[in-house]
């Protein structure tokens, strides 16, 4: 899948290991921001819909099991945006990028109207995952609430690819840090009731969540169309060969799809397991499970990093400049992610608490912090080691492991060690970290073997 080798580049190659790091963490650091910033809303949301009731935080945790696979098999899909684009630069072709931003932005709105579909059909897709009738009335409600959040969801997405591809980043992380000062603002209308609107609870987080959404698509496609040369980057004009480039974006987006419904769905797993355990142990799960997506963004953001400059050295035809990108992304996430497991273990009530106060939430949060930060480093270490494959086009092999790890090692673990064997949701934290774990190690062995087949 990688494109023929131009006889041009935008960028000549780092020319030694400082200047890789300071390149990978100048894209880095921005995008970690704009991802947490996603993965923030529903840290608040998760917060403050916990404050009005186990009940209600049980519904949000349930409507969200359903939902993420949906919306990271439509980012998946959408994926080849950031390469295609990534690749084109590298190659001094700034005018495909854009042609390629607006082709993704057509699958983004159609991918989102069938997720917003399927959505309404909440209750019955909780039921058919064996939860309880109430479980599954209360989250089915919230599901139909996030429905209209998801096209542009996905479009924002595909913004965000095409910018980061063009080294564009900060926008990206201004525009999240906005949504999400409204989002709290909203969440404090709808969720509690407040200037004269009804208490709608979990529901009502949803409906903020929604609007914020539209809001993050607005105004980063406003920033592109406004800011961007747009003759010099293909946002104005016919674009020749449409169908030939929308196959190029379904060849990258099958596969990436697939591996992020297959990751994604691993996990959701995770949450109807605990579901079947209670109200508690599910609130409790998913206070841990949330903290651990939290962190997970920061190697989201190294790992876009390494999925850019792979490409870009894809791009020019710097076989090196391949390898080296990408094991230097993966060590930076080793360490940073090291750093970040240390503190949640050293203080996991306090963490919990963040989420809520009850009793019996706690009991069963605190002990899944302390493994979950152990879990944290196999699991940002496999979404990078991924993204370096995925800027290199070899994304077939790598989806094939995922499928390996997360549903022949964590779901069968989640279950056995969770359910059948009586651990809770802390046996479910193992799992994840057995899973991630084989994950990292599978990933790992097939970038290096990429590596050598490249350079022989």
């Amino acid at each position: 899948m990688t494109q023929p080798i131009p006889t041009r580049t935008s960028r000549p190659p780092a020319s030694n290991l400082g200047e890789h790091v300071r390149r990978t963490l100048g894209i880095a650091v921005p995008v970690m921001f704009a991802r947490m910033g996603i993965l923030l809303l529903v840290t608040v949301d998760t917060a403050m819909t916990g404050r009005a009731g186990v009940d209600e935080l049980a519904w949000y945790a349930l409507a969200m099991a359903p939902q993420i696979p949906m919306m990271l098999f439509g980012i998946g899909m959408l994926m080849g945006t950031l390469v295609l684009c990534a690749q084109a630069i590298g190659g001094a072709r700034e005018a495909d990028s854009g042609r390629i931003w607006r082709v993704s932005l057509v699958h983004a709105l159609v991918l989102g109207l069938i997720f917003a579909v399927t959505c309404t059909a909440g209750e019955a897709i909780l039921l058919l995952a064996r939860q309880a009738p109430e479980l599954a009335r209360g989250g089915g409600g919230v599901l139909a609430m996030f429905a209209l959040g998801l096209p542009p969801m996905l479009m924002h997405a595909a913004t965000s690819f095409f910018l980061e591809a063009s080294g564009r980043t900060t926008p990206g992380m201004l525009v999240m840090l906005l949504a999400n000062l409204l989002n709290v603002a909203l969440n404090w209308v709808f969720i509690y009731g407040n200037l004269g609107a009804s208490a709608m609870g979990a529901e009502g987080a949803a409906l903020a969540t929604t609007l914020v959404r539209w809001f993050m698509f607005a105004a980063l496609a406003g920033y592109a169309l406004l800011a961007l040369d747009r003759r010099r980057f293909g946002m104005t004009g016919p674009i020749p060969a449409v169908r030939a480039l929308s196959r190029r974006l379904r060849r990258f987006g099958y596969p990436m799809g697939l591996a992020h419904a297959l990751e994604s769905a691993a996990f959701a797993s995770m949450t109807l397991f605990a579901g079947l355990l209670g109200s508690s142990q599910v609130a409790g799960f998913q206070v841990a499970f949330n903290l651990v997506a939290m962190v997970f963004m920061c190697a989201i953001g190294i790992a876009a990093a390494a999925s850019i400059r792979v490409a870009n050295a894809v791009g020019r035809g710097d076989i090196t400049g391949v390898r080296v990108a990408g094991w230097v992304a993966a060590a930076l996430a080793g360490l940073l992610l090291a750093c970040i497991g240390l503190v949640m273990g050293s203080m996991p009530e306090g963490f919990a608490r963040l989420y809520s106060d009850d009793p019996a939430v706690l009991a069963v949060a605190a002990p899944c912090i302390l493994l979950a930060a152990v879990a944290v480093v196999p699991d940002g270490l496999q979404g990078v080691l991924m993204g370096a494959l995925r800027g290199a086009g070899d994304v077939w092999p790598a989806t094939a492991l995922y499928c390996i790890a997360f549903w022949g090692v964590m779901v069968p673990a989640g279950y056995l060690l969770g359910v059948v064997l009586g651990g809770g949701a802390p046996g479910l934290v193992v799992a994840m970290f057995l899973g991630t774990l084989c994950a990292s190690v599978l990933l790992g062995l097939r970038f290096r073997r990429m590596c050598r087949r490249l350079a022989s």
